[in-house]
């Protein structure tokens, strides 16, 4: 029992607090040494590539086969009616229900250690696709590509809040998070290359979109070996000097914590009453209708807008320049000026437009109708402030409402609605409207608990208070991000 009257159980603090109860004052005062820009700086080479690449490569590999749908894997596996959509549904089927299971690993084994040795799976389940000559094998490797990548977002998630300060996570989640931008870039253009490779050898034996998927997955299972032996698991166990890693830990105490191992079922029952929970829920759900819709349709729209292969190909590239400086600009203004709440409304508003002019333009209407697309780029950028605005403790319950609407939004897109899919496009009008309404009354609703510390003031704590693992109703002190 601590002086202040907060039990203190070695099995409950975070695992940040050891290593300051074992820290001699001459350690701590040597830790206060430490450059703090040339440590972010070191922080930020250390973590940030892999975590990039494997956010990239996650990526890139769920959506490879919306390359590979113009690339000939439609016709050469005999995929049946609605058999693409199917695909789409059936990774975030998986996706839905593994996420607790991977949270749960993530609690039990080494972040990054679990992390790697998944995106190791998933390299080869992506090597294996190039062998399939059925939609069977093809819809297999889908469900079981589901299992392996539901741990990524929450593994870099959980990275970020244990090696970065609050108002950093913003803007280093973005960093990571532009793999969604630039791997559509370089999907599209090693896709282009191939097919024109394939046009000047008409009589190879691999198919350009078996190549794609071969190459993008040996360079997953290397991408995973690197993540083992380099990414650390938490600032404790990193290759950095002692002195850099008690500065780190000291550095984080406005986090109220780094890590702890140990799942507490009052701490789930508060995070389940909580409705800003479900606010956010709601949030994630609704954004990602379109997001999973278009992402997984996004060459398909463009080609029935009438252009050809290598026309579609090229057109996805304005999409991944639209949704990288989405990224970028959403990320940094919300670390700045804390308005994560004002950024995901500016980000769904365009999105909303672009399925209207979708919708409702003349169907003749080329150039309309590519900017409508174009437009709806912005949504998915929203992600990366979702995932900062939760931390660690939400990361279960928001990444499945993640894949709810990930499986809602292919869903909406028929082909008895082919070429056109005006209901899918009136779909997306429709939820981000919602989506507006609820990041609102979110944001409203932690303006208002703010208010009410604020006028409470400072609560006396004990020593270390920020590495006992308290939820945010135990640490009256704790100030929620806007």
């Amino acid at each position: 029992m601590d002086a202040k009257g907060y039990s203190v159980d070695s099995k409950d603090v975070d695992a940040a607090y050891h290593t300051l109860e074992l820290s001699s004052t001459d350690e701590l005062g040597d830790a206060t040494q430490v450059d703090d820009a040339r440590l972010l700086r070191k922080l930020d080479w250390t973590l940030m590539p892999l975590m990039f690449m494997s956010y990239f490569l996650q990526y890139s590999d769920k959506t490879l086969i919306n390359y590979a749908a113009v690339m000939g894997l439609i016709e050469d596996t005999k995929m049946p009616e609605n058999g693409f959509s199917h695909l789409a549904i059936a990774f975030y089927c998986t996706f839905f229900l593994f996420e607790p299971i991977q949270a749960f690993c993530l609690q039990k084994f080494p972040v990054a250690k679990w992390l790697g040795a998944n995106v190791i799976c998933f390299g080869v389940l992506m090597c294996l696709n190039c062998v399939c000559r059925s939609y069977a094998p093809l819809m297999a490797l889908r469900i079981l590509l589901g299992v392996f990548e539901s741990v990524t977002a929450p593994a870099l998630n959980l990275l970020t809040t244990m090696f970065y300060k609050r108002h950093e996570q913003v803007v280093r989640t973005g960093y990571w998070y532009q793999g969604t931008s630039i791997g559509p870039a370089v999907s599209s253009l090693v896709a282009y290359g191939f097919v024109h490779w394939a046009d000047s050898a008409p009589n190879a034996s691999f198919k350009p979109w078996q190549v794609l998927y071969l190459l993008y997955g040996l360079v997953t299972i290397v991408t995973g070996i690197l993540v083992i032996l380099f990414l650390p698991d938490n600032p404790m166990k990193s290759r950095f000097t002692h002195e850099e890693k008690l500065a780190i830990v000291e550095r984080l105490r406005e986090n109220n914590g780094i890590e702890n191992k140990h799942f507490k079922w009052p701490q789930f029952k508060e995070t389940v009453a909580d409705p800003r929970t479900w606010f956010l829920s709601a949030i994630v759900m609704s954004t990602n209708v379109p997001n999973g819709a278009v992402s997984s349709f996004s060459s398909i729209i463009i080609q029935n807008f009438g252009y050809d292969t290598y026309q579609t190909l090229l057109l996805n590239l304005p999409a991944a320049a639209i949704s990288f400086a989405s990224v970028w600009l959403a990320t940094w203004w919300a670390g700045r000026y804390n308005g994560r709440g004002i950024a995901i409304i500016a980000l769904v508003v365009p999105t909303l437009i672009g399925g209207a002019l979708m919708a409702w333009l003349h169907p003749n209407n080329k150039a309309g109708l590519l900017a409508g697309y174009y437009l709806t780029g912005t949504v998915g950028s929203s992600l990366p402030l979702m995932y900062s605005w939760i931390g660690a403790n939400l990361n279960a319950i928001v990444l499945m409402s993640f894949c709810v609407g990930n499986v809602i939004g292919p869903e909406t897109f028929q082909a008895k609605d082919a070429p056109q899919y005006i209901p899918a496009k009136i779909t997306i009008v429709a939820v981000l409207s919602a989506a507006v309404v609820l990041v609102i009354a979110l944001d409203l609703l932690y303006i208002r608990e703010n208010k009410a510390r604020q006028h409470i003031g400072e609560v006396d704590m004990p020593t270390n208070f920020e590495f006992m693992d308290l939820t945010d109703n135990q640490n009256r002190n704790f100030r929620y991000l806007l």
